[in-house]
């Protein structure tokens, strides 16, 4: 059973400050959502040029995931986090001072490295340093993972109706803040730890089960960003409008993450839940393909998109965590290093299809994928029988998920 919930608010500073950073590096996955027609406009970039944004930052921050548990047991979780921390300030104050969309993409790149830094260590912490248990820490970090998301949009559109330059600028006082917190309030973050070598998530991938999920989180996290990063483009939408409409999609990511599907996992299997919500997300974007034409059916399509969403990513990083016998950092990370390659492919190949036939395409290619990822799961089903399997530490999975969900 989870502690109960008043003592998570009883926390000392360090974990307040471990927590905050973590709703502002959050913030950073939905922040650019916004702008992106902004940033076209301003510096004549075409959607595919513009939609290079998410490509570089998420192929960065998946490839990353593959050595920062290497990293991070070799110079402690302090290091690690500053680092983290140091890095995307750095770069997002680059990309606030860009003068092509080129340049914005590059240092979009360096971001990713320094979040996916971040990130990979920051629950570790906070479960090592909060009070209460670390039941009480895994709700705290949920909150500060669906205030973020949440959040991220909003205030992208917010700062976005100055300029597109100014949600940057935004991210580098909030991250300045967040690292003059970590460095003066953390403690005791930096004992020795057993050091992970260099090769074990490489070789994860290579059991059956693990491969499979990947695989499959590869073609699904395609439908995930198309919704994400395509929709501000059809919608028409000023900065605000996207940022409201986002706003509400990761409220929806959030409460279903959070709430339902843990309700759902007592109730079903965790295979029976794949089969059942990826089949209506794929429904859910082809119906916002053909009514792509109306403003009002694009943004009911992304609000359920999200509930959907939700469930789908504490579902399969679940999976993840039983589908092998591996240290669960090892296996997160393998499979976060995968999954985001389809997050990085996808804003491009969308923009694509739409300039070469119409915004119907992108998410018919969406929904296209996201079925092969329930195909893929269906196929390797004998090699993931156990994964329905009852978890024997509750805790340790919700941990486990968290830091799936947000890598």
């Amino acid at each position: 059973m989870n502690t109960p919930a008043p003592s998570v608010w009883k926390q000392p500073a360090q974990v307040w400050a471990v927590a905050f950073a973590c709703v502002v590096a959050f913030m950073g996955i939905g922040l650019v959502d916004p702008i992106l027609p902004a940033i076209a406009e301003s510096l004549e970039a075409t959607p595919v040029q513009t939609e290079l944004l998410f490509t570089s930052y998420l192929a960065v921050t998946g490839l990353a995931m593959l050595v920062t548990s290497w990293i991070s047991s070799r110079i402690g979780a302090k290091k690690t986090l500053l680092i983290g921390l140091a890095l995307i300030v750095v770069f997002a104050l680059f990309c606030a001072l860009s003068g092509s969309v080129d340049a914005v993409i590059g240092f979009r790149a360096g971001w990713g490295l320094g979040n996916a830094l971040f990130i990979s260590t920051a629950l570790a912490t906070i479960v090592g340093a909060a009070s209460g248990g670390s039941g009480a820490a895994i709700v705290l970090y949920e909150a500060a993972l669906g205030l973020g998301i949440a959040i991220g949009p909003l205030l992208g559109g917010i700062l976005g109706e100055q300029s597109w330059r100014a949600p940057f600028f935004g991210v580098v006082v909030l991250m300045a803040i967040a690292f003059v917190a970590i460095l003066l309030l953390l403690k005791g973050a930096d004992d020795k730890r057993e050091p992970v070598p260099f090769s074990a998530p490489f070789k994860a991938l290579g059991r059956p089960a693990l491969a499979t999920l990947a695989i499959a989180a590869l073609f699904y996290n395609i439908g995930f960003f198309v919704l994400l990063a395509f929709s501000p483009f059809p919608l028409g939408f000023g900065a605000m409008g996207i940022g409201f409409t986002f706003f509400g999609w990761g409220v929806a990511l959030a409460i279903t993450s959070v709430w339902v599907a843990p309700i759902l996992m007592r109730r079903m299997k965790r295979t029976s839940i794949i089969f059942t919500v990826l089949p209506l997300l794929a429904v859910d974007l082809v119906v916002a393909g053909l009514l792509v034409g109306s403003a009002t059916a694009l943004v009911i399509c992304i609000i359920i998109g999200g509930l959907l969403l939700g469930v789908m990513n504490t579902v399969l990083t679940e999976a993840v965590m039983e589908a092998t016998d591996l240290p669960r950092s090892v296996a997160s990370s393998a499979y976060s290093a995968v999954r985001f390659l389809g997050g990085a492919m996808a804003p491009p190949i969308a923009a694509a299809l739409w300039h070469g036939f119409n915004a119907t395409v992108p998410y018919l290619f969406a929904a296209a994928a996201v079925l092969i990822a329930a195909l893929t799961v269906l196929i390797g089903r004998k090699a993931l029988a156990h994964i329905d399997d009852e978890a024997d530490d509750a805790a340790e999975d919700a941990q486990a998920i968290l830091l799936g969900d947000a890598a």
